[in-house]
């Protein structure tokens, strides 16, 4: 079998790839064909861990989301790699098992100007020191090889670009747009967000610096976020297809709650759902915010309001704070204290109230940082919790189910539930001896290190990501549910047969 190939290109970041190659995913799967998702390069801080590489045979029952509660197989530890999550999700949606071949390439920056490579799902230190061009033509060759394992293995592959094709600078080093296009004779669709004005310019512009063969692959034009009467679009789409020769085959409407997981941008607060609000939870948006995807379950839940906080203003009011993973901890949490909110983390906790630390939050929440090995930085904590953190350059990156023990005080609900997650940090954190041997001992909320709370009860650090992605813990806190992946997938595939070009996504994949 070789897979038909249907990419989705963007004319900028942000245009709306992610959503539109999640919708395509499982508009594909619904139809009974074998579907899997493919980007070849993705640049996030937000990632998932799943299997090495797995091999389902052909006619083999597949996954539902719902078999994923917090994202993955339920082994107690379940070691694997890292992909993106939003080719996570992807592979969701098309009733796939996540597989590191669906995005060989993920880089984590660590700073303006360094990134962390994983590749097939594994930190590669060699590839992280190298420079960009000399990277690229280093990976293609296995970059090559997985989408071409894929495409023997599937009847359909749904490929995302990344950024614009058109990005001439890179165009000779490209590993991810038009290459991966030409590689696989990819029938491709032109994402723009016309929301940000200049919709046909940035269609027309990309289409332009495209030398003709790969003009030749792009079946479509998409005008995506779109607000207002669509007739006052006339005369444009048809004047853009006698420059180009190419279709403007749908114009999506703005959707803001779609509930599919944000992958490289924050929240936006126009999304929370209308009616009351009965609890507000201020997450930390320090600059190296990772896995801020798994925080969309709160936005889904009846009465729930996120917000970033980036000052103590906007801690105000909130009942939760929530320090989430960081892929720079020790800089993450430097830059926490030059905006104060050290102090209005300190006060709320101080009150009584909810403080939740993830991953890198719950290493921050301690008395110390410390980092032997270059890992990280040494840092001093913010002392909520009477734990020090050990970094180390063996990275834990696996699935997880556990079980909270007996808690009291402000995270009591969560006594004795299970929750499954997942795990990507350096480093362990454990009990501050001089502190234990005073009497002044940390609760461990989970087994094995994954979870402390204070003796009040109302600071809890936790190592297990995805912890809102089960609706146990939902439930148990909220006494709600949130809308499934399935039923997120699901709405994603109507919306986008309910306004793209009749027929045109059966030709797309036509032999």
């Amino acid at each position: 079998m070789s897979a038909r190939c249907v990419m989705v290109l963007g004319t900028t970041s942000g245009a709306g790839k992610s959503w539109l190659t999640t919708a395509l995913c499982r508009h594909y799967a619904r139809m009974g064909l074998k579907v899997a998702p493919f980007k070849a390069q993705n640049m996030s801080n937000n990632a998932r861990v799943v299997a090495p590489s797995l091999h389902r045979s052909r006619g083999s029952q597949p996954p539902e989301a719902a078999d994923f509660p917090g994202g993955g197989p339920a082994e107690s530890h379940w070691a694997g790699g890292e992909i993106g999550s939003a080719q996570y999700f992807q592979a969701l949606a098309a009733r796939a098992e996540p597989d590191v071949r669906m995005n060989p390439l993920l880089l984590k920056p660590e700073a303006d100007t360094r990134s962390q490579v994983v590749l097939m799902g594994q930190v590669d230190e060699a590839l992280s020191r190298m420079p960009w061009r000399g990277r690229s033509l280093r990976v293609w060759p296995q970059v090559a090889a997985a989408l071409d394992a894929l495409r023997e293995e599937n009847d359909v592959v749904v490929i995302e670009g990344a950024g614009s094709p058109a990005e001439i600078n890179l165009h000779a080093s490209d590993i991810v747009n038009m290459r991966v296009a030409l590689h696989a004779q990819a029938r491709c669709l032109l994402v723009t967000d016309i929301d940000r004005g200049g919709a046909f310019a940035h269609l027309y512009g990309t289409w332009a610096l495209l030398p003709p063969e790969e003009r030749a692959l792009i079946h479509g034009f998409v005008l995506n976020k779109f607000r207002g009467d669509a007739s006052l679009l006339v005369p444009a789409p048809q004047q853009l297809r006698e420059l180009t020769g190419v279709p403007t085959v749908a114009v999506l409407p703005m959707w803001w709650q779609h509930g599919l997981p944000e992958e490289d941008g924050v929240f936006d607060d126009r999304t929370r759902a209308s009616g009351s609000v009965h609890t507000t939870i201020a997450v930390i948006a320090y600059p190296r915010i990772s896995n801020l995807d798994e925080f969309q379950p709160l936005k889904n839940v009846p009465g729930v309001r996120l917000l970033w906080a980036r000052t103590p203003a906007d801690c105000a009011g909130a009942d939760w704070i929530v320090l989430p993973g960081s892929k720079a901890t020790a800089a993450d949490l430097a830059w926490l204290r030059s905006q104060g909110l050290d102090r209005a983390i300190a006060a709320h906790a101080a009150r009584g109230a909810p403080v939740l630390g993830v991953c890198g939050g719950l290493q921050m929440l301690g008395e110390a940082l410390i980092d032997t090995h270059g890992i990280d930085g040494n840092a001093p904590g913010l002392g909520l919790l009477p734990l020090v953190t050990q970094f180390d350059p063996q990275k834990t990156v696996r699935r997880t189910q556990s079980r909270f023990g007996d808690l009291a005080g402000a995270w009591a609900a969560l006594s004795r539930v299970e929750a499954t997650g997942y795990e990507i940090h350096h480093g362990q954190t454990l009990p501050h001896a001089a502190m234990a041997a005073a009497g002044d001992v940390a609760q461990g909320a989970l087994p094995d290190g994954l979870g402390w709370c204070n003796a009040q009860g109302n600071v809890l650090g936790v190592y297990l990501h995805g912890l809102f992605e089960d609706p146990r813990v939902l439930h148990a806190l909220f006494g709600a549910t949130a809308p499934t992946l399935d039923t997120v997938f699901d709405g994603l595939a109507d919306f986008l047969a309910q306004h793209v070009e009749p027929g045109l996504l059966d030709q797309l994949i036509a032999p």
